[in-house]
């Protein structure tokens, strides 16, 4: 596999405007120039930000949550903030966590990725947009994960900023957490020291250590901890799944968005088996303690031990398969939007022949190859190349978000399903991909301006609506408002979902059927 398909991997895998509104859209907060939040206290000391152009939204950056992960905290789970003096100027984004150098490459421009620098083992810090006119204000809150495959991302990337939702009465909080070998290497030696008899879910800790500092700090800027929402996409969308499913965040959240991405059939490592990982990558490193290990740059470390890591079946974060803990319905209790795009697919080289394609659903399937080449027919090569992507879309991410839609809302819970169809607009390379892996991003949080494209009139009125849908759900798990299109809660009888295109409307789920069996077929029923 290349270099660049890896990267393509790591992203997928995660298995990664200026709006002027022709309408209302649903209840509003008075954006006015708030109170001057000039000093802060939060934990660790008294902190400064800035304010946008118009005055009316107080932005912080770089706010520290926890200890820098680093030297003996290496592979530790986050520790309480070092206290600073005097008054810390919150006024730019903190360093992207531990990874490679951003590389613009597929559907994926800059603006999609981290800043070029600067990039550091110690990156445990938040960031908060608030139009609150006063701390004394209980506006709701949600807070952003962003994806990148557990190993890449960060929350300086421009299309997460938050101004856009700031205005629409939310206070937003975007986090950062370790990656990659940094946030999910598990070994014996790890798993012993621990004191929780487990080890290889650092990432998953420091978004819980964020969510902590949210329910501790957040009043100060306006917002209402007893009101928290968290989002994600991609792998940020596993880790609300797997937030949604860890013991360790109950009473930190009440509502959850997930974009693309989800654990539904038993994905996630094995304590056993990550530790494993681990004494293979320790040995690759000529190391033979921990101790050794948390003494080596982390660009050696990083060389040695490239590749997915994600979140690890723990028996403390999460204690036991994700699809376990909802059936059994020991999940945290949220209201949930959830939904995947319409052409996030991937396939690396050139997709089978038609006759190849079905040989292998001949091999795989059985008896139900037939049932099968039904939801993913190859009469012919091209045919049978549009279905491989619809499949690798199913596998990677629909199957996921669908099954938990269906889990949650048979445990009783509110939910709301999306599939995101409209194709943006663009020129040159880019021209070729359709309702691409977090194309959706930048409409959910009003966040166009922040993209290069040729955006016409129907792409900023679906921004609005979108970003509107996803302030309401955060203010009262309902993602409907007064003049937007109407959203039908889904339930597993209708199977009502919204589809997000030039128009948008709720109707049946198009390919149910398909994701039913793809499920049955993976999960092993």
């Amino acid at each position: 596999m290349t270099s660049k398909s890896k990267r393509f991997t790591g992203v997928f895998i995660g298995c990664l405007i200026l709006i002027a509104p022709a309408f209302k859209t649903g209840p509003e907060f008075d954006v006015k120039a708030p109170a001057a939040f000039d000093k802060v206290k939060v934990d660790g000391g008294d902190i400064s930000g800035t304010k946008n152009t118009a005055g009316n939204v107080h932005i912080f950056k770089g706010i520290p949550f926890a200890a820098a992960p680093v030297g003996s905290l290496r592979w530790k789970s986050p520790q309480p903030v070092q206290p600073w003096s005097g008054t810390k100027a919150c006024d730019k984004f903190g360093p992207s966590p531990m990874q490679g150098k951003p590389v613009p490459f597929s559907m994926w421009s800059a603006e999609f990725l981290i800043p070029q620098e600067p990039i550091s083992e110690d990156c445990l810090y938040l960031n908060v947009w608030t139009a609150s006119s006063s701390a004394k204000e209980k506006r709701p809150v949600l807070v952003w994960i962003y994806g990148g495959g557990f190993t890449s991302g960060g929350s300086a990337v421009p299309i997460y900023d938050g101004e856009a939702m700031a205005k629409k009465g939310i206070v937003f909080v975007s986090i950062n957490y370790r990656v990659g070998v940094f946030g999910f290497l598990a070994h014996p030696e790890l798993t012993k020291e621990s004191g929780n008899n487990a080890s290889g879910n650092y990432g998953l800790m420091d978004q819980i250590a964020a969510l902590k500092w949210v329910q501790k700090n957040i009043a100060a800027f306006g917002g209402d901890a007893g009101n928290v929402t968290i989002a994600g996409q991609s792998a940020g969308s596993m880790s609300v799944n797997c937030l949604v499913a860890s013991p360790l965040a109950k009473s930190l959240i009440h509502k959850a968005i997930a974009q693309s991405g989800a654990s539904f059939t038993n994905g996630n490592r094995t304590l056993q088996s990550a530790e494993e990982e681990g004494r293979k990558i320790m040995q690759s490193l000529n190391a033979s303690s921990i101790s050794e290990m948390r003494k080596m740059p982390a660009e050696e470390l990083m060389k040695k031990a490239q590749g997915f890591r994600g979140p690890v079946i723990d028996g403390y974060v999460l204690p036991e398969p994700i699809v376990n803990i909802f059936k059994l319905g020991k999940e945290n209790k949220v209201s949930l939007i959830t939904g995947w795009n319409e052409d996030e697919g991937l396939m690396f080289g050139s997709p089978k022949k038609a006759v190849d394609f079905i040989k292998e659903a001949n091999e795989k399937y059985g008896a139900d190859a037939q049932v099968f080449l039904k939801f993913y027919p190859a009469d012919n090569d091209s045919i049978a190349a549009v279905s491989q992507l619809k499949l690798s879309r199913d596998m990677i991410f629909g199957v996921h978000n669908y099954t938990w839609a269906n889990i949650e809302s048979g445990n009783g819970s509110k939910v709301f399903v999306y599939r995101f169809v409209r194709k943006p607009p663009a020129t040159g390379e880019y021209v070729k991909y359709g309702a691409f892996h977090t194309g959706e991003v930048p409409y959910a949080y009003d966040n166009l301006q922040f993209l290069n494209r040729p955006w016409e009139p129907v792409d900023k009125k679906l921004a609005t609506i979108m970003s509107s849908y996803w302030a309401n759900f955060a203010k009262t798990g309902n993602p409907n408002g007064k003049d937007l299109p109407v959203w039908d809660a889904y339930n597993t009888t209708s199977k009502k979902v919204i589809m997000l295109d030039v128009q948008t409307e709720s109707r049946q789920i198009p390919d149910a059927e398909a994701l039913d069996f793809i499920y049955k077929k993976v999960s092993g029923q």
